[in-house]
């Protein structure tokens, strides 16, 4: 019995077949967009130095990782005399 004679005896599974179907699509299609991104590096060996290639006046994103929040004396100043 192939997947669509099977499909075709239980029809309620068609709903859950496309959703999944376009849900994968959408997954590997953005995989692959990103991957097209010149902040990506895969191939090493063709472009060595990809930062040189890098546009700077596009704007990029920056990502800070464990960053400590400390108060701003003048705004905790503010915010007590609003109160």
């Amino acid at each position: 019995m192939s997947f669509f004679q099977f499909l075709m005896k239980k029809k309620e599974l068609i709903p859950l077949v496309l959703f999944t179907t376009v849900a994968a699509t959408g997954a590997l299609s953005f995989a692959l967009y990103s991957l097209r991104k010149t902040d990506v590096i895969i191939d090493r060996k063709r472009n060595p130095e990809p930062w040189e290639t890098v546009d700077p006046t596009a704007p990029r994103k920056l990502i800070t990782i464990n960053q400590e929040w400390k108060p701003i004396e003048e705004l905790q100043k503010v915010r007590k005399a609003t109160k």
